[in-house]
């Protein structure tokens, strides 16, 4: 008996230490809240979602709980801040430690009481009686973003989804009016908006797959890459999990042809192996190996045609209802730093892309706000070698979700025209998480031939400011 309460008392330690591990990630910046949390295993990633998120919540009252008793100060055990804002989260707001007897949890108890004499201290001076009072209020951004699903054709179509819908007393008006209207979107097709306190994880529609919870800006990159619904396709998800944009490119591609989906870590590989079984993705090769190792004179890749890469970024456009938990500092030198080195890695990616001999489309995304990561990334890319030598171009605006008005930014290109040719979303003003894509596009020799005089012209155009005037003039008459 002793033996089997040890090792009870070690596993539920260990979703504690999970927990601590997550908030590290977090600390060092190596992710979104969601992200970090997709790559802990399944069957404990919901507790463990669960005791994060609530920390965050309270995290500012914790650590003043914690310095006013000396916790760190006075117990060795306890060997760092995020496992003592877990444990005492815990303690003061969760009933108690839910773990055994160990070294651990008995370090903690020993301060006990003056911990939740310090906890009763603050409310009385920050003048509030209930618990719920001090925890942190929601990003106000997230108000204004609508609960996006994506109906999986995969499974079924739109009509039915819609009918289901209905028959569950939803009906068509404005999701962020009331909980029981929705609508279709209207710039992807698959796509459908709730009001944001509606929720789906516990739905059967999604836990079979008939319904993926994604953002409609991350819908974004799929539908412009556009892959052909045809058996002779071959197409490349070059960071796949947790794998919402590759099930969204099998949908578009009807389970068509061959879907290759590479994710180099282990963790993230089984969540995104789980996440393409639930969709029923069946054209779907999900491949454990890092996309810059693979060689594009492999056989078995030389016919790729279509390539997305939503590589690692810094997160900065995520809002989705988390994030706002973080601690969120004016950006420094280190940050910088980071972002440079995020910059770079992003740009080889793409340039490794452009060597695939048959490919035709490259969809670069992000999920992030700053220019460094995405105009930045695209002016380098296409003056370089491989884009030169590939004879790629820049999508051009009827080719990158025309409808969308909100585009680049042009004093963040090389040629301001060119910022007409990317797509942004900025959180909290376009109803979505801030986002970033551009779409590279191999020229035909008819295509280059228009490109060359396209870029013949702006080069004299911007030779003869006199004549660029004289064109402007004539363009608002």
């Amino acid at each position: 008996m002793r033996l089997i309460h040890c090792r009870s008392t070690s596993i539920i330690m260990n979703f504690y230490f999970e927990a601590v591990n997550v908030l590290d990630k977090l600390d060092a910046k190596k992710g979104s809240i969601k992200g970090i949390i997709a790559s802990v295993p399944e069957k404990n990633r919901k507790r463990t979602a669960a005791l994060v998120i609530e920390t965050l919540k309270y995290k500012q009252v914790l650590n003043e709980v914690i310095d006013a008793a000396q916790l760190l100060k006075q117990e060795r055990k306890i060997t760092s801040r995020n496992l003592a804002l877990v444990l005492v989260h815990d303690l003061l707001l969760a009933g108690g430690i839910q773990a055994g007897e160990g070294p651990i949890k008995q370090a903690v108890l020993r301060h006990r009481t003056r911990l939740q004499s310090e906890f009763t201290r603050l409310k009385v001076k920050r003048g509030v009686k209930r618990n719920e009072e001090l925890a942190q209020t929601d990003d106000a951004r997230a108000a204004s973003i609508p609960r996006y699903i994506r109906v999986n054709r995969t499974c079924w179509s739109m009509e039915e989804a819609l009918k289901t819908f209905q028959a569950q007393g939803f009906e068509s008006g404005d999701p962020l009016a009331s909980s029981k209207a929705f609508k279709q979107d209207e710039h992807i097709p698959d796509l459908l908006a709730f009001h944001p306190s509606v929720r789906f994880t516990e739905d059967p529609l999604y836990l079979s797959g008939k319904v993926i919870l994604q953002d409609k800006a991350s819908c974004f990159p799929a539908y412009i890459l556009a892959p052909p619904a045809s058996d002779k396709a071959v197409v490349i998800d070059a960071t796949a999990a947790p794998g919402n944009k590759t099930s969204h490119l099998c949908a578009i591609m009807q389970n068509k042809g061959k879907l290759f989906a590479f994710e180099r870590d282990r963790k993230r590989f089984s969540t995104l192996k789980t996440m393409l079984s639930r969709a029923h993705c069946s054209n779907v090769e999900a491949v454990n190996s890092d996309f810059l190792t693979i060689s594009p004179d492999d056989a078995k890749y030389s016919g790729v045609t279509h390539i997305l890469l939503d590589p690692s970024c810094s997160g900065s456009g995520i809002v989705n209802r988390l994030d706002h938990l973080l601690d969120n500092e004016q950006e420094n030198e280190a940050d910088t730093e980071r972002l440079n080195k995020l910059a770079a890695f992003q740009l080889k990616m793409i340039r490794h892309a452009m060597t695939f001999p048959s490919v035709q489309r490259i969809v670069y995304s992000t999920c992030s706000v700053h220019a460094i990561e995405n105009e930045h990334v695209v002016r380098q890319a296409i003056k370089s070698e491989e884009a030169k030598s590939g004879r790629f171009r820049l999508g051009r605006k009827e080719e990158v979700l025309p409808t969308w008005k909100r585009r680049g930014i042009s004093e963040e290109m090389d040629d301001p025209a060119d910022a007409d040719s990317v797509v942004r979303c900025s959180p909290g003003e376009d109803a979505t998480n801030g986002f970033f894509v551009s779409l590279f596009v191999r020229m035909t020799d008819k295509d280059a031939e228009q490109y060359s005089a396209e870029q013949a012209s702006k080069r004299k155009t911007m030779e003869d400011p006199d004549r660029s005037g004289e064109q402007r003039a004539a363009k608002r008459r």
